[in-house]
């Protein structure tokens, strides 16, 4: 099995993915990713495809590079991606993937702050006398 590359998107985070057989290693940006996501909700949040899948994560090792946005938009970036990549390796994957809407793409962002507004929908404490 050669290296198998996948993208995964989240509010502004970026995920690069690169899978290969392995012993089971997670890199994130260069660090382990109990290291990089302390939080234990999050780290469930990046072997959950595995676990969906009912595949080891002893068998791959994954390098990870995850760019822009914060710890839970990064996280999710990193699930899609790894879900991509284990589709590319194996056609099966998909239903099970697609079933728990791992492989979709969750557009939802930060709506722009508006003009003579606080925020974006905000709006400064109206006063009638």
């Amino acid at each position: 099995m050669e290296m198998i590359n996948a993208i995964g998107r989240r509010k502004a985070s970026v995920a690069r993915v690169y899978l290969t057989k392995g012993d089971g290693n997670i890199t994130v940006n260069g660090k382990p990713y109990q290291e990089y996501f302390p939080q234990k909700h999050v780290q469930a949040t990046i072997t959950d495809p595995f676990a969906t899948v009912d595949v080891e994560t002893s068998i791959y090792n994954l390098k990870v590079n995850v760019s822009g946005g914060g710890f839970k938009g990064q996280s999710e970036a990193t699930r899609m991606a790894i879900s991509r990549a284990l589709v590319k390796l194996n056609e099966e994957f998909r239903k099970p993937l697609k079933d728990k809407k791992y492989l979709r793409r969750d557009a939802r962002v930060v709506e722009r702050k508006k003009y003579g507004k606080p925020k974006a929908r905000k709006s400064f404490q109206f006063s009638k006398r």
